[in-house]
């Protein structure tokens, strides 16, 4: 049978990849690669875009194709033997693609390229590739000497092994952790959606008995927001921000190891520090830019927290423990606004979330989704949808679901995209969209917090960037844009979960069909912001330690890194952390790749000002215009990185950014006299 990974197929046989094929898969395309990189050198003068660039965008495509289904695959179903596999073929593929910026022949191409007539007068998206590819090669050490590009090498070949070994630990110590209680009473305050959801997990384990708790999300949230036995809320919670910091799951030497590694590259390159090197091609520019972002928005910030933590104290009448916070919090909020999250469950069955989400960007885009059977998958609750242009009814991209939790799959959510489409040549755009919310259990739908519906909009903004993309580089396409940038088409979705129009097409009750009551959605509206500035707080902290590790750490100086982390986190805590607090071990989102969002987790808050300030367009003339939509999809979500960012959100907004939008839709402005 051919190897399943060499096929290229937009319909991907996730049902017969095996750990087997991925090896031999990746060795002939590697082959392949330097086949395509010697006829790029071999091209006749003179130079040309056809035998330079457009050549070198499309050198790894067959590559990236193999190893992003397997590491797809190795986050959603993984087993020994793909962990293995997945792991042999890290190396090799580092060194491919770092080799590439490092080739002085290659770049010794690229600059005679860039010195052509031809060149000198590309527009557009070309244009700017080959900026951006002039730009790269340098930042990458194009220029280093022979030593000092086999030492960068070195560096992004070992970065590459040890933050996929902490992914791994970070994983494999979330599952690590069950807690099962037999006595019912010690459960009581968990909500009956939260007490089935345990009991399920139970039996799954072949327990005729009790009920099963995880550090997975739907099951440790309910308990820290609803358990009324601090005892065990105090259990999880250590167990929780203690994972992978013990045995042969220790992180603490592969985070340190990581910090040098990164701040040895920068300096290699020639940066003050790895937030430069990683910034200098964003929004931000640099690490002291995003640094006194975060520092002016805290300062802004810090007159509300402070207000709200004495409330909550004052509420629960003692000190606050950490395991307490959202037990009181959650206890506070029903009393002011006489609302309960749970509530709103019934009204949120994930397929109406779905079908309802689809309806809304249709009408605002002008697409049409529409789920499609007989697809494979890698998992049974795996649904496969195609997206359609209303207009012409030309298919545009297809998508992967996968929502629920299970113990080979990694936590978490998010977007990824499989095959990136030519709309010129009318090949569509593959993607997914992953998740872990709450299940379905005994018969009921799976019933959703408004939480979870916000990350479901979250994730299919992040699709519909690679799907509704029409830039012709492929380099260049879809999410391929600052990480600055890249948030703002994924969080102005979630605007679309608060409003009575949009919530009136799919928030239904699962046995009525009745809509959400109005005076449900009136207190759901009114405790929007409950708490907005520790909300606030927690995002800059993450923010904020990231610049910090990466900007100002010294392990001689400043000692251990878990204590150092716990140190600039604290005062963004609404209470004090216990002394094993070790959060930073397992914040996969920062070291669970060589860059990731390595200091650059301010750009959550950057694009939420993006998203804020753009969403007043919406509310203005129209949360369902669709004049208003075409000019998002068109000058937005189709563009990529086609523009400079700063520029696309001038040309939809005819103007810069306006931090007030955001302070004011998060209650963090002092009211009127």
């Amino acid at each position: 049978m051919p190897n399943p990974l060499l096929s290229n197929e937009f319909k991907i046989p996730f049902d017969q990849i095996r750990s087997e094929h991925v090896q031999p898969a990746v060795t002939e395309l590697l082959a392949d690669c330097q086949v395509r990189l010697d006829t790029i050198l071999a091209a006749p003068e003179p130079r040309t875009y056809e035998n330079t660039m457009a050549a070198l965008d499309s050198i790894s495509e067959r590559l990236e194709y193999a190893v992003g289904v397997t590491r797809h695959l190795e986050s959603v179903a993984t087993y020994p033997e793909l962990r293995e596999a997945f792991n042999a073929i890290q190396g090799p593929v580092t060194e491919f693609f770092s080799s590439l910026t490092l080739n002085e022949h290659l770049w010794n191409a690229i600059k005679a390229y860039a010195a052509t007539d031809e060149a000198k007068h590309l527009t557009g998206a070309r244009q700017r590739y080959l900026k951006k590819t002039v730009d790269s090669f340098r930042r990458h050490g194009a220029d280093l000497n022979p030593a000092g590009k086999a030492k960068l090498q070195e560096i992004d070949i070992e970065l590459t092994k040890i933050t996929t070994k902490f992914s791994e630990n970070v994983l494999d110590s979330t599952n690590e952790f069950e807690l099962i209680i037999d006595d019912e009473a010690l459960l009581a305050g968990l909500p009956p959606s939260a007490l089935a959801g345990a009991r399920a997990s139970a039996a799954q384990k072949g327990l005729e008995h009790g009920w099963r708790f995880t550090l997975q999300a739907p099951s440790y949230l309910p308990v820290m927001t609803y358990l009324d036995d601090a005892g065990i809320r105090e259990k999880l919670y250590r167990a929780y921000n203690t994972r992978a910091v013990s045995g042969d799951r220790d992180n603490r030497p592969i985070l340190e190891r990581i910090l040098e590694l990164r701040k040895a590259k920068a300096h290699l390159l020639g940066y003050k520090d790895f937030a430069d090197l990683v910034l200098e091609d964003r929004m931000a520019h640099s690490g002291a830019e995003a640094h006194q972002f975060l520092e002016n928005l805290r300062i802004r910030t810090i007159p509300f927290f402070e207000k709200e933590n004495v409330q909550l104290r004052d509420f629960a009448g003692h000190a606050l423990q950490p395991w307490d916070v959202a037990y009181y919090a959650e206890k506070l909020r029903q009393k002011l606004y006489d609302f309960d999250e749970e509530e709103l469950r019934p009204y949120f069955p994930v397929e109406s979330v779905m079908a309802g989400m689809f309806q809304i960007f249709a009408r605002l885009f002008s697409i049409r989704v529409v789920e499609q059977s007989g697809i494979p998958g890698w998992d049974p609750a795996v649904t496969y949808y195609r997206i359609e242009d209303e207009s012409s009814g030309a298919f545009l991209g297809g998508f992967y679901a996968d929502w629920y939790p299970r113990e080979n799959k990694r936590g978490g959510a998010w977007m990824d995209s499989l095959i990136v489409g030519s709309p010129e040549q009318g090949k569509p755009h593959l993607g997914l969209i992953c998740g872990n919310m709450t299940p379905p259990v005994e018969g009921t739908p799976a019933l959703l917090t408004h939480r979870e519906v916000e990350t479901i909009f979250h994730e299919f903004g992040h699709l519909l960037h690679h799907c509704l993309s029409r830039v012709n580089v492929r380099s260049l396409s879809g999410t391929s844009v600052a990480w600055d940038f890249v948030e703002l088409p994924s969080q102005i979705m979630e605007n679309w979960c608060w409003e009575r129009e949009s919530l009136d097409l799919f928030a239904r009750h699962y046995q009525t069909g009745e809509p959400i009551p109005q005076d449900l959605y009136e207190k759901m509206v009114r405790a929007r912001n409950f708490r907005g500035a520790n909300t606030q707080m927690r995002q800059l902290s993450f923010g904020t330690v990231d610049l910090a590790l990466h900007r100002d750490y010294d392990p001689k100086r400043d000692g251990d890194v878990i204590a150092y982390s716990r140190r600039i986190l604290a005062p963004f805590a609404p209470a004090t952390f216990p002394e094993d607090h070790a959060m930073i071990a397992s914040f996969t989102h920062l070291f669970a790749s060589p860059v990731g969002y390595g200091a650059g987790y301010y750009s959550y808050k950057w694009a939420e000002v993006l998203d804020a300030d753009a969403f007043t367009r919406f509310r203005s003339e129209g949360v369902f215009s669709s004049e208003v939509g075409r000019e998002f999809r068109e000058k937005i979500l189709s563009r990529g990185d086609s523009e400079d960012p700063s520029d696309l959100y001038r040309s939809f907004m005819g103007r810069d950014p306006d931090v007030s939008a955001l302070l004011e839709r998060a209650g963090l402005v002092a009211a009127a006299a």
